[in-house]
């Protein structure tokens, strides 16, 4: 599955973790992980794999486009069943 995500500077992606393994790209940006006990920045043309059932959350530390590959695809996603991203 891939997935092209644009977040605002300061958006927050709590954190999760998923079955999925997760390549993030960053196209345009840099985010500003938390992942396995430390902090990982990723800025413009770098890569980040996450891998599955990893628990990860996300700052935007400017305006990012990014492009996420997830494998294998993300059922929470096409269900719905995603509230940590939605707020709810």
């Amino acid at each position: 599955m891939v997935a092209q995500v644009f977040l605002k500077k300061g958006a927050v992606v709590p954190e999760h973790q998923h079955e999925s393994e997760q390549i993030t790209y960053i196209l345009e940006g840099a985010l500003e992980f938390q992942l396995e006990g430390r902090t990982v920045v990723v800025s413009r043309g770098e890569v980040l794999h996450i891998p599955s059932f990893v628990p990860h959350s996300a700052v935007a530390l400017e305006d990012t486009l990014d492009l996420d590959i997830f494998s294998p695809i993300r059922q929470d996603w096409l269900t719905g069943d995603d509230a940590y991203l939605r707020g709810k």
